[in-house]
């Protein structure tokens, strides 16, 4: 059973546990596969039917790319419990095949999607402390 994508946003763009309101500030939205965080259909994991997001996960002191999609299974996506798959990214090179992959399902967000996993990646970096001398140089 599916229902049309505009349906499922009129009933969930108003009224929906994950929304953040806020005066002065755009509505923003917590759902796990909401890429932008904003509450906007372009990137609705929750009505769009190729949903695609990034997020962080930490597991003691390592961190992971969490790229969350909806589940491909039928069985899958009619229960709440598995809606999403989520599946890590590598935090390799330039090229990344994960983002490869969501460049062909969804090309509208494929630059959105690869300048999201640059800051993310950029996040991870530690900064290097500079001891520098309080005596001047002679």
């Amino acid at each position: 059973m599916s229902c049309h994508s505009d349906l499922v946003w009129m009933c969930v763009k108003k009224s929906s546990a994950f929304l953040r309101k806020n005066k002065n500030c755009p509505v923003f939205s917590a759902a796990p596969g909401n890429l932008a965080s904003l509450n906007k259909q372009k990137y609705s994991a929750l009505s769009h039917p190729k949903p695609v997001g990034l997020s962080v996960r930490k597991s003691g002191k390592k961190d992971t790319i969490i790229m969350t999609t909806k589940s491909t299974k039928d069985a899958s996506t009619i229960s709440g419990k598995n809606f999403f798959a989520e599946t890590g990214v590598a935090k390799g090179g330039k090229e990344v095949k994960g983002l490869a992959k969501v460049a062909l399902v969804r090309p509208d967000l494929a630059d959105e999607v690869a300048a999201k996993y640059a800051k993310i990646k950029q996040s991870f970096r530690k900064n290097k402390n500079v001891a520098k001398s309080r005596r001047s140089a002679k």
